[in-house]
């Protein structure tokens, strides 16, 4: 069977690419299957720093396989694996950048925003780019599942335009409305998925995770039980081994040990 998802690793980079262009890069059984395969490698590896998710042909993610949904029962659904692969995404202790050259509907929506940064390029002069629509709403079923992740990502009345109506909108559009980073020229999409990876990997690896659960986190109801707990925290890494490397090489003028070399 070809594979379908592919992952290289490369000085602290690990890169994981879709690779089913001829259903438009579909959630299909073998790539969820495939795809989490891949994460759990690429975030269990101690020489991967950043993870950026990918994708050949003209789109990045059309959402679901239909083809397998149809006459499914609901306990039988693919969807069932959908929040296992948007919750490694979102949990992971490592940033993931997702890099989009063409469009993501639906799930594939749901893939960008559970990453931590997204790029994604304009139409160039051939008219091609990347797009977006939650399209679940023109076929009958709902962003359920997506939105867990895309709602809190985006300008509340956007989400409930684009949800609702289903309608297409550009790259530009989605940087705006919080769904994306930035929107470059098609010819700048590498260079700043390039900038990015190059930005994080200057983070300690800890300090890297810290800061993502602390992101995620529920804040306390009471400001004061929050600063407590915060205080808490930024102390443990003030104290780590981590935070004393970082601050050693800071006054010794050198980068710290957990920069890639090269």
């Amino acid at each position: 069977m070809t594979e379908l998802v592919h992952l290289e690793v490369d000085s602290g980079r690990a890169t994981i690419t879709l690779d089913s262009p001829t259903n438009r890069n579909a959630l299909s059984a073998q790539l969820r299957r495939e795809l989490r395969a891949h994460l759990d490698a690429a975030l269990s590896d101690d020489a991967v720093r950043v993870v950026v998710l990918t994708h050949t042909g003209t789109v990045f993610c059309s959402g679901m396989d239909l083809r397998e949904s149809r006459g499914a029962g609901a306990g039988d659904q693919g969807v069932q694996e959908v929040p296992a692969i948007l919750q490694t995404l979102w949990h992971s202790a490592k940033p993931v950048i997702a890099r989009l050259a063409g469009p993501a509907r639906a799930g594939g929506v749901g893939l960008v925003a559970a990453c931590d940064i997204a790029v994604a390029a304009r139409a160039g002069a051939g008219g091609k780019g990347a797009t977006f629509a939650f399209s679940e709403v023109r076929i009958g079923v709902v962003p359920a599942v997506i939105s867990v992740p895309v709602v809190p990502r985006l300008l509340p009345r956007a989400a409930e335009e684009l949800m609702l109506t289903g309608e297409t909108f550009d790259a530009d559009r989605a940087a705006a409305i919080g769904l994306v980073n930035r929107a470059v020229d098609p010819d700048a999409l590498d260079a700043e998925v390039d900038r990015y990876t190059d930005m994080l990997a200057r983070g300690g690896p800890a300090a890297l995770a810290g800061t993502k659960a602390m992101l995620r986190r529920r804040p306390a109801d009471d400001m004061a039980a929050d600063f407590e707990a915060m205080l808490s925290l930024s102390a443990q890494y003030f104290a780590s081994d981590e935070g004393q490397e970082g601050m050693a090489a800071f006054a010794e003028k050198r980068s710290p040990r957990w920069i890639p070399e090269g």
